[in-house]
This record gives C-alpha cells, structure tokens and sequence, in this order.
C-alpha cells in the first residue's frame, strides 16, 4: 500500500482553507492550520510531506513559521520539507508592516502568488514534491 502525501496549509483565512483543502485533496492527505504557532505544532504531530504556508497572518507570519522551521534546532528533523509560501506581495505590501527584505531571506522553496490559481498551485506542490520528497 503507497502512503498518501501529506499536505499541511497553514492560512488564517478559514474560507481560503475550505476552498483550497478542496482543490488539494483530489490528489494529497490535507491537514489544516489556522495561525503559525498550530501550524508549528502540526508539523511534528504530523510530520508532513509539504507545507503551504500563508505570509501575511496575525501573530507568528508566515516569514516567521518559515525561519523557524528552517533554522531553530527544536526542527531539524523537519528543516527538510520543502514549504511553499502564499503571498500577495507585491500588491499587499502597502498593507502590511512586514519588510519586503522578509521575502528575500526566507528559505521557502516557492511562492505562488494569491489569490491562487487551483492548477498553478497543485503544479507547483507536485514540482515541490519532486523534487524535494
């Protein structure tokens, strides 16, 4: 039996997880998170295969959640999943008082631009997934 790829979405905004659970579940296993701090713990009880990860949030942003899974020796283990980031930059950049230099630094392996295309996302998870699963 082949295991089912784990996705973990992480966004604030419970109507865009409904809407893109749905689109991603036609092909991978979705686990939900609704801020940084819950996706941080999703991570480890999940351990999933990709994270997508919404920049802009209340609390712990996106760039954060990012850094931290990347860089804070409590995940090594899970450094290693390729995280692909939802950001509505450069449009939202005026509404927000993260640096556009967050977006630079951060170690995400892609971003895809909101609001999101369905196929241009479930593209870039399998290229993700290709490359780094």
């Amino acid at each position: 039996m082949q295991k089912q790829v784990k996705v973990l979405l992480i966004d604030d905004d419970p109507d865009f997880v409904e809407t893109t659970e749905t689109v991603l579940e036609s092909k991978y296993e979705v686990i939900t998170a609704y801020n940084g701090d819950d996706g941080l713990k999703k991570v480890v009880e999940e351990r999933p295969d990709l994270i997508i990860l919404d920049v802009v949030m209340p609390g712990k942003d996106g760039f954060a959640v990012c850094k931290e899974l990347k860089e804070n020796p409590h995940y090594h283990f899970f450094s290693k999943i390729p995280v692909l980031l939802l950001t509505v930059f450069p449009r939202g950049m005026g509404k927000t008082n993260i640096p556009l230099s967050a977006g630079v630094t951060t170690e995400a392996e892609g971003y895809v631009q909101k609001p999101v295309n369905p196929e241009e996302l479930l593209k870039q998870a399998e290229e993700l997934l290709k490359k780094y699963g």
